[in-house]
């Protein structure tokens, strides 16, 4: 039995590739993976309602993370100081028409303990982007802006877990003077 032509061909390539394909097999290669993220419970702080920032936070945590409304059952606070996008022109023509509007991003947010023990001070983290525009392709550049905002809170929402990871492995700070005092008294207490 004879095989067709195109079999043989892709026999015959295959047998050729395999020797090729075995030393990528043990180079370490391996897809990113969201961050294992220390904390089971975080409470998400400060965003407005229906914000694209929270639901971008809520979508990167992976499934071993539960958000809890309130702080007293989290382990950790993120809280939301400054949570705002920009669409600024970057660039028109003489007659004064926009060409170019540059996006941006921003989220400033404080990482705490329940008890008030601050892990990560006050960190701004921004992405920009530029956008070219036409006024004949309006409702299209809108989707396409809608688009690069939403991946942009995408990145940002990765930079923020990656930044729970690292405040994790900080050795802890001391409670504040006045939780220290009243945890002090109540362990005297008989």
């Amino acid at each position: 039995m004879t095989l067709p032509q195109s079999t043989r061909r892709s026999w015959l390539l295959g047998l050729l590739a395999a020797p090729l394909a075995l030393p990528l097999g043990g180079c370490g290669f391996e897809l990113r993976r969201p961050p294992e993220l220390p904390y089971t419970r975080i409470a998400l702080v400060g965003f407005e309602n229906r914000s694209p920032m929270e639901a971008a936070l809520r979508a990167a945590l992976p499934s071993s993370a539960e958000v809890v409304q309130s702080t007293a059952r989290a382990e950790v606070v993120l809280t939301a100081v400054d949570d705002r996008t920009y669409r600024i022109v970057a660039a028109s023509t003489t007659a004064g028409q926009v060409r170019e509007f540059r996006l941006r991003a921003q989220l400033k947010f404080r990482l705490s303990r329940p008890d008030g023990r601050i892990l990560l001070n006050d960190t701004e983290l921004h992405r920009e982007r530029d956008l070219s525009y036409t006024e004949s392709a309006a409702l299209s550049k809108q989707a396409e802006e809608e688009a690069l905002l939403q991946e942009m809170r995408g990145d940002l929402a990765q930079q923020v877990l990656r930044m729970l990871v690292v405040a994790a492995h900080k050795p802890l700070p001391p409670l504040p003077a006045a939780d220290a005092a009243s945890a002090a008294s109540a362990a005297s207490a008989p």
